[in-house]
């Protein structure tokens, strides 16, 4: 039997899988086989040389040649029957291959290794009895546990193996408070080495339980890791700390664990700069953010376009931008171009500055293609801006530019500039921009026809602001309170308080209802410089009408004005009668 076991092995090892056209070589083993049977005191499954069979002779052995021969000849005869019988040997695997000497010689090495021979490792199976018991253990609430869990797990015996505990780790319905009690009682033991993936397993079965009280727990377990052996600890393991402190709105916590790359040796990379910054401005802690993105800039690790896109959007949220469009020109030097969202945000908070006005007006240069025949709104920004500051010849510089090149100016980019020549008191150019608006297929609005009225209003010149009241009469039904205001405003600085009623009950026939300011400004007006408290008078009592109240400055102001008017009256008739 055991000549049949060599003999396979033997076939096996030398030539790997027995295939149909390999007849030639079993046959060749064959005649060595029975060369080596005719040498004198073979072995079977011997350590020492000088054990021999006290049954052994020349007869008895010649008979086994025989008989084995006749066995490779049937063996041989199975071969060459069997089509399939290559495939089917393709996965055979000796085990307990035997080894042949040059003087027949075999020896099983598996069954009786000599000495100082290394054995081979034995593959680790878990003992699921003794996981059964642990994974009931741990999945129990902590207070249904009479004794402590320490002690519960020391009655078991268990052979802390690698395998055994991440099983015990990756097992799901398990407190994440019993996890790392579990863990901390397997780090008591000294022969038991701490590995990489037994920490991963432990912080992603935490980070699926996400409570405050188990993830501050696991991050004092981590120090406390990383102080006896931070070889253990990786990049990914405090990534993904940080992210389950961001999730649960604990910035500082975050910003602690960023801190501790240096210490555990570890390297950050752009995943950490990200996720340690959204955890910061999820907080609005935007200067601890802004360093965390200082130190991601000084090692040039730029994270992509969308990330860079989100930094953009919080620098922005929190008041800084030119932090914000630092990042932008940075990561535009490494062809990492954020959202045309995130970019016209940042043009927008440039643009609320004077001082970073000139930044904005830069990045429209950027502009091309679709990007640019849709960016009105940027560039609407930055020329009111630029009309903000009174800079017009570069605001109208803007426009001119935007006609040739796009995006096409609207409504609100030409009063913005119009709106910019009247303050100014430069009717002229607000004529020609208002005309140059008219070329483009624009039709001014009331806002337009208003702020001109209010530059000639402004100036004196009141016929020239009827006129384009006029115009404005034919071009739109119904016009705004504002524009009443404006020229009622006019002609009370004109002291033509006539025509200033006038105005007043044209408003009421055209469907616009006076507010207070219109009707306070008009009486103080009357009062302070025509003297005149019966229109006053009129007017108050026209307000109660409509259930509009006058305030009591300008009550007192009335009667001041009429106690005067009786008061002076009485003098001069007693003058007269002295």
């Amino acid at each position: 039997m055991w000549r049949s076991v060599a003999l396979a092995a033997r076939c096996t090892g030398k030539f790997g899988v027995v295939k149909r056209n390999t007849l030639k070589q079993v046959q060749s083993s064959q005649t060595l086989l029975c060369r080596s049977l005719s040498k004198p005191y073979p072995r079977f499954f011997s350590h020492s040389s000088e054990t021999i069979p006290s049954s052994f002779s020349p007869e008895t052995e010649l008979s086994g040649q025989n008989e084995y021969t006749t066995q490779i000849d049937n063996f041989s005869d199975a071969i060459e029957s069997d089509d399939n019988l290559g495939e089917t040997h393709d996965n055979i695997q000796m085990e307990n291959s035997t080894v042949f000497t040059d003087y027949g010689d075999t020896q099983m090495g598996d069954f009786v290794p000599e000495e100082g021979e290394k054995r081979e490792k034995l593959v680790y199976e878990i003992d699921m009895y003794k996981l059964e018991n642990v994974l009931s253990l741990l999945q129990s609430s902590s207070s249904s546990i009479d004794v402590s869990l320490e002690s519960s797990l020391d009655s078991f015996n268990l052979d802390l193996h690698e395998q055994f505990v991440v099983k015990v780790l990756e097992t799901p319905l398990v407190l994440g408070e019993n996890l790392i009690g579990f863990f901390k009682w397997v780090m008591k033991h000294p022969e038991y080495k701490v590995t990489v993936a037994v920490v991963d397993a432990l912080v992603r079965a935490i980070c699926s339980r996400i409570r405050n009280k188990d993830v501050y727990a696991l991050w004092d377990l981590v120090k406390e890791i990383g102080q006896k052996d931070n070889s253990v600890l990786t990049v990914e393991i405090l990534n993904e700390l940080i992210a389950l402190f961001s999730k649960l709105g604990k910035g500082k916590a975050a910003f602690e664990v960023f801190n501790k790359f240096g210490d555990y040796g570890c390297v950050e990379n752009q995943e950490t700069y990200y996720l340690t910054i959204e955890a910061l401005c999820r907080r609005s802690i935007f200067d601890w953010a802004w360093s965390v993105c200082e130190k991601m800039i000084e090692t040039g690790s730029i994270p992509h376009s969308e990330e860079v896109g989100k930094f953009i959007s919080w620098f922005c949220k929190g008041s800084k931008p030119k932090e914000a469009y630092l990042v932008y020109t940075l990561a535009k030097e490494k062809n990492k171009y954020p959202p045309q969202s995130a970019v016209n945000f940042l043009i927008s908070s440039l643009c609320q500055k004077d001082e970073t006005v000139k930044l904005a007006l830069e990045m429209l240069d950027d502009f091309s293609g679709v990007a640019q025949k849709y960016a009105i709104k940027p560039f609407s920004s930055v020329i009111g801006s630029l009309c903000r500051m009174k800079d017009v010849d570069g605001a109208k510089t803007l426009l001119f530019k935007m006609i040739s090149e796009g995006p096409p100016p609207g409504n609100a980019v030409f009063n913005y500039v119009i709106s910019a020549h009247s303050k100014a008191g430069d009717m002229k150019q607000a004529i020609e921009i208002m005309k140059l608006m008219k070329t483009r297929g624009l039709k001014p609005d009331v806002y337009s026809y208003t702020v001109v009225m209010s530059g000639y209003a402004n100036g004196g010149q009141m016929e020239e602001a009827c006129k384009i009241l006029y115009e404005a009469k034919k071009n739109h039904s119904r016009l705004s309170s504002v524009t009443y205001h404006t020229l009622i405003r006019g002609y009370c600085k004109l002291e033509e308080f006539d025509k200033a009623l006038k105005l007043l009950n044209e408003m009421k026939d055209v469907g616009i209802q006076p507010n207070v300011d219109e009707y306070n400004k008009l009486i103080q007006s009357l009062c302070l410089k025509a003297l005149d408290w019966r229109a006053a008078e009129k007017l108050l009592e026209d307000m109660k009408l409509k259930g509009l109240h006058l305030n009591g400055i300008t009550r007192a102001l009335i009667r001041a004005v009429k106690e005067l008017e009786e008061e002076g009256i009485e003098n001069g008739e007693a003058l007269m009668e002295a």
